[in-house]
């Protein structure tokens, strides 16, 4: 079994003369990625190989939710970037065998769009929820049943959860 988690970067600004690639995290996404990622280390889980975009706002999603995580490979992967489900799934396939959990940081509709592609059973209920909207700093759980991530096909992943920032904080407080 394989696992991938799914993690759409925080809530990012938009200043004035910066392009795209170049924007970084507002202050509420300052906030949300280091709750989403003492959310997975909380609940173990850990990746083997995180692979996130080259925009600022992944990268800098990920170095303040990694923190909780310790020491992981992570490596940065341009493909990534406002990527559709298509080139996600083929960045997903080319992961070593190694890998047991995988996590993305990336971008929608990308995420969302790679999810409802690979997602075929499991907690309906989220799934539901990410159906309705993938919002900013939200995390995608999907456990897969290949052997290989070359063998990771559509509607074969089992939902295993989805959490948002505003859903832990209903759970927190």
């Amino acid at each position: 079994m394989r696992r991938l988690i799914l993690f759409r970067h925080a809530k990012s600004a938009y200043p004035d003369g910066v392009e795209d690639h170049d924007r970084p995290l507002d202050e509420r996404g300052r906030a949300d990625a280091p709750r989403m990622g003492a959310y997975l280390a909380a609940e173990a889980l850990l990746p083997d190989l995180v692979l996130v975009s080259s925009a600022r706002r992944t990268r800098e999603t990920f170095a303040l939710a990694g923190s909780a995580l310790g020491p992981v490979d992570t490596r940065e992967e341009p493909r990534i970037y406002e990527a559709p489900a298509e080139r996600l799934l083929g960045v997903v396939r080319e992961t070593p065998d190694a890998v047991r959990t995988l996590l993305l940081v990336g971008h929608n509709p990308g995420m969302e769009d790679l999810a409802s592609t690979l997602v075929g059973y499991g907690d309906r209920y989220a799934f539901a929820r990410l159906q309705q909207k993938f919002p900013t700093a939200a995390i995608a759980v999907i456990d897969l049943e290949a052997e290989r991530w070359s063998e990771v096909v559509a509607r074969e992943g089992r939902m295993e959860r989805f959490v948002t920032p505003k859903g832990l904080a209903t759970t927190e407080g």
